[in-house]
């Protein structure tokens, strides 16, 4: 029976290797993405789906696949909306490992942690408002992509 979900999300390779923060952070919202999700692109057979996603000339390369591996349709997507979420991000990963390297108060590590799922909540608001009419994509139990 045919499924509008993804079942996997892939990765270039040659992604440059983040901090251990930041890749723990990836593989969790790679999970979350995945747990509950509903992923309707406009004008496709029906899935489920496998999703490779790059930068790939300053843009978010959405490569959307049939679970066989076949692509279906590629989107690409401008980066420059992102940016500061980007900056801003790279801002956090970096505050967080400083205060677990210093050993800094639990508060100091949990508030850096909210702004962290502020940012990912943020993120996925811009997402859900570029991939509009092209891609409906509704994740966890509560309904809404990027609620921590």
């Amino acid at each position: 029976m045919p499924e509008q979900r993804l079942i996997r999300v892939e990765l270039p390779e040659e992604a440059p290797a983040p901090s251990a923060y930041a890749e723990a952070d990836r593989r969790q919202a790679i999970a979350d993405l995945l747990h509950h999700n509903r992923f309707d692109p406009a004008g496709l057979s029906p899935g489920p789906y496998v999703l490779g996603l790059a930068v790939r000339e300053g843009r978010l390369v959405f490569d959307i696949r049939n679970a066989d591996g076949a692509t279906l349709h590629v989107l690409a997507l401008a980066l420059g909306p992102f940016r500061r979420l980007i900056k801003d991000y790279h801002m956090v990963v970096e505050a967080h490992e400083q205060a677990v390297a210093e050993s800094g108060p639990e508060s100091r590590v949990q508030a850096i942690d909210m702004g962290r799922r502020g940012l990912h909540n943020e993120g996925a608001e811009l997402l859900r408002a570029r991939l509009a009419g092209r891609v409906a994509l509704v994740t966890g139990a509560s309904g809404g992509i990027g609620e921590d």
